[in-house]
């Protein structure tokens, strides 16, 4: 059976250079998202992953399929509004894609993990769980990322499955460019306010998530990488 990483929402942005980097890495990866990834070496499941009852076939589907090492939860949704625009469907749809999908493919996938007794999950929050206005759900929702992997690193450890968060700031993706165009006020704020002069890469992001994966970080546990250039240094806690 074919060792393999699961990773939600890599079809596109941070996800798909991710997928496409553990791939140069030496795994299978297995995408669950809506659209294809045709890349090499991914395997997609087209589900969407809002759908609890379609989800899990998939992921019964892949545990058959594949001897899952490894899970990380990408996907994610933001809607940028003030507070009094934070309805109870941005909340639900937020916290379900952010949160409920995460808790499910974990639930789903750990049993082999633990029957193994080796696991990697890696968890992707924002800076924005720092705080950021405009993003009540969403930041919301990426503070309890970090807080569930605090809770399964207690957890799961003495079966061998290490959990951990990486924390990306500003990443030039499509919808990120779309929303910050270069050479825009808005983007040339961003860039001032980071230390190393720059708005991030998906392949920054992606590299950081390989880090948590690979055998070398297996005394590492429990713990937020900001991939953000320095933006949260001064805010985050030590």
């Amino acid at each position: 059976m074919t060792q393999a990483v699961v990773i939600t929402g890599a079809s596109s942005g941070i996800g798909r250079t991710t997928a496409e980097t553990i791939v140069e890495a030496g795994y299978t990866v297995v995408n669950l998202d809506r659209a294809p990834n045709d890349h090499k070496g991914v395997h997609t499941f087209q589900v969407d992953l809002l759908d609890t009852v379609g989800l899990s076939h998939a992921l019964e589907k892949i545990v058959s399929d594949f001897e899952v090492v490894a899970l990380v939860n990408n996907v994610g949704f933001a809607k940028t509004c003030p507070l009094e625009e934070t309805d109870d469907d941005l909340l639900q749809k937020t916290f379900d894609l952010n949160l409920r999908c995460t808790v499910q493919c974990a639930r789903l996938l750990l049993p082999g993990m633990k029957q193994r007794r080796y696991g990697r999950i890696v968890n992707v929050s924002s800076r924005s769980a720092l705080g950021r206005e405009l993003r009540t759900a969403y930041a919301a929702s990426k503070g309890a990322l970090i807080s569930m992997t605090r809770v399964w690193a207690l957890e799961l450890a003495r079966f061998g499955i290490t959990t951990n968060c990486v924390a990306p700031g500003p990443i030039s993706t499509d919808l990120f460019d779309d929303m910050n165009p270069n050479g825009s006020d808005r983007r040339e704020k961003m860039i001032r306010e980071i230390p190393v002069g720059r708005i991030g890469e998906p392949r920054d992001v992606a590299n950081a998530v390989r880090f948590f994966l690979s055998p070398e970080s297996d005394f590492i546990n429990g713990q937020t990488l900001y991939v953000c250039g320095g933006l949260s240094v001064g805010v985050a806690p030590l």
